[in-house]
């Protein structure tokens, strides 16, 4: 079985690491390239750094913030937040990034997902999907959460994958910030709808919520801001609370 990722997340906002509560009431919590490096030594797989207002603002990601993680993290890393177009894309791999995560404007359309995909492949490309439970369904949110649309989580998923999205990640709004667990009901179902990785992001209290996001949710990966940034769980920790439920993880060396 291929081991279970866990992925801090850093909302990036005027250049500073911040973390709200179900999208709003944001809090700073530290440099993001400090916080990167710190995270890269201490065993996290992956990273993710989101410019959670540049598509609300019309502005796009910071090349200069991708360049300085790029420097000082030697991890694989996503970036997201205000990509539009394909040579977006290219602008931020040539200055460091790994992957791009496309959200908004992939709703908009989706045909950017293809020409990521073809041109720079798919596992470059993740589809961030924000979406809220409402009604009885999972309805997918643009512009950082601010403006529903009337597409839902598991056909968008879908559509997502076919069109050359090489993974998903999920953020549930409603279980965004509140640290009550992941929503995992919705990730066992989208995992079993899918053939590419799923991250789980949204939701992360304690150590056990990780358990249940990879034993119930079947998640590839999970996500996780505030818990890190503050302190309340360290990476070392938790990858060997996981190990020790039966959780496959990439063990820390330090």
């Amino acid at each position: 079985m291929l081991a279970k990722r866990i992925i801090p997340c850093l909302d990036v906002k005027e250049g500073k690491t911040v973390k709200g509560v179900n999208f709003v009431n944001f809090r700073d919590a530290g440099d993001p390239v400090v916080l990167g490096q710190q995270y890269s030594e201490n065993g996290a797989d992956e990273l993710v750094y989101l410019d959670i207002t540049a598509s609300h603002e019309g502005r796009g990601t910071f090349i200069d913030l991708v360049r300085r993680v790029a420097e000082n993290v030697n991890i694989p890393f996503t970036v997201g937040g205000g990509i539009s177009a394909v040579d977006d894309v290219a602008r931020l791999l040539d200055a460091g990034a790994d992957k791009v995560s496309v959200n908004s404007a992939a709703l908009r359309n989706p045909g950017l997902i293809d020409g990521i995909a073809s041109r720079f492949g798919c596992q470059v490309c993740v589809a961030a999907i924000d979406a809220r439970f409402d009604d009885g369904k999972w309805r997918c949110y643009l512009n950082g959460g601010r403006k529903p649309t009337d597409r839902t989580l598991f056909e968008w998923a879908h559509e997502a994958q076919e069109r050359g999205a090489g993974e998903i990640l999920f953020t549930s709004m409603n279980h965004d910030g509140v640290k009550t667990g992941f929503a995992c009901e919705a990730l066992a179902e989208l995992t079993s709808k899918l053939t590419i990785p799923v991250i789980a992001s949204g939701g992360a209290g304690d150590m056990s919520h990780f358990v249940d996001v990879f034993s119930t949710g079947h998640a590839d990966a999970a996500l996780a801001a505030s818990i890190f940034h503050f302190g309340e769980v360290s990476i070392p920790e938790l990858k060997n609370y996981l190990s020790q439920n039966n959780i496959p993880v990439r063990l820390c060396q330090n």
